[in-house]
């Protein structure tokens, strides 16, 4: 019997390695999708609506938040971006797992509009390995770099409001526990009702 897909939040700061952790996720559970975010910024080359973004204009945008359509926006540089419900529900529904990458602002919102979804912050063991990533990466100059490990020192306060904490020393492990989590969460018997009503009545045939 098929059974609802849960919600995945997956935050952590630059450099932590969440985007890899997720990767690896999708390819071990075939029926997980990323979440497709709607935005009021205009396409990019190469980028398909549907697929890369739903592509909206503001006014759209805006008559969406007055429907409470949205399980978490923001407006970045005039731009609106959010992550639709119908979509995401859509897919669980189908019994897909639906995975979100995003900041701990988004993934706050998420919370309070689905309290359902399932929280997973991921981030490296200390603040100087953090350092060592982010340079090794090559594409962030100093003060942006400084900036990064800031802003990592002040999310350290929202940690607890994760329902799962991944400590990203050894990747391997970390995907692993990041499996492992989703694994015994597709097991609460809370997400299993229609299982639970179909085994009553076998058991009460037998």
């Amino acid at each position: 019997m098929k059974t609802k897909g849960m919600l995945l939040v997956v935050s952590g700061p630059s450099g932590a390695g969440k985007g890899t952790i997720c990767d690896a996720l999708r390819r071990h559970f075939p029926h997980m999708d990323y979440s497709v975010s709607m935005t009021t910024r205009a396409p990019r080359e190469g980028e398909k609506d549907g697929v890369n973004y739903f592509f909206t204009d503001n006014d759209r945008f805006e008559e969406l938040l007055e429907k409470d359509a949205f399980l978490e926006y923001a407006k970045v540089y005039d731009h609106y971006y959010g992550t639709p419900k119908d979509y995401v529900f859509n897919r669980m529904d189908a019994g897909h797992h639906v995975m979100l990458e995003i900041d701990i602002q988004g993934a706050m919102q998420i919370k309070k509009a689905y309290s359902d979804a399932v929280c997973i912050y991921v981030v490296p063991p200390s603040l100087e390995i953090l350092s060592q990533r982010l340079r090794n990466r090559r594409t962030d100059s100093d003060e942006v770099i400084r900036k990064r490990l800031d802003k990592a020192r002040t999310e350290l306060d929202w940690i607890d409001k994760y329902d799962y904490l991944i400590v990203n020393d050894d990747l391997e492990i970390a995907v692993s526990k990041a499996k492992a989590v989703i694994t015994a969460e597709a097991c609460r018997s809370r997400r299993n009702s229609g299982i639970i009503e179909n085994l009553k009545k076998m058991y009460t045939l037998q």
